[in-house]
């Protein structure tokens, strides 16, 4: 099953330099999975899609992003010192996702 999740960052610019990271954002360092479908001077929206299974690539989160659930997931998300977490969502649910580091990987 193919899981689909969108995402909006959000952000003004000096909120970009105080976050700024080592790893790419999603869209540039997992282009596979993640795609820009809408963008302009305010936001930008990311679609993520991916099978079963499939791990991302490491990947920053620059800005505080509004993740919306289109089906059910559950991840799991990675910590570079090997910690996972799981996380369930439901379709139709949102949620927000702060700026962070290249530290995680989900997994579907």
């Amino acid at each position: 099953m193919i899981r689909f999740t969108a995402a909006i960052a959000l952000g003004c610019v000096g909120a970009t330099v105080a976050f700024a990271q080592n790893a790419p954002p999603t869209y540039q360092g997992d282009p596979d999975v993640y795609k820009v479908i809408f963008e302009d001077q305010n936001f930008r929206v990311i679609a993520a899609t991916r099978k079963k299974g499939v791990h991302d690539k490491a990947h920053g989160h620059p800005l505080l992003s509004i993740v919306y659930n289109v089906t059910d997931c559950t991840t799991t998300l990675y910590a570079l010192d090997g910690k996972t977490t799981e996380n369930s969502a439901k379709a139709g649910t949102a949620g927000a996702v702060p700026a962070s580091s290249p530290r995680i990987r989900p997994r579907i």
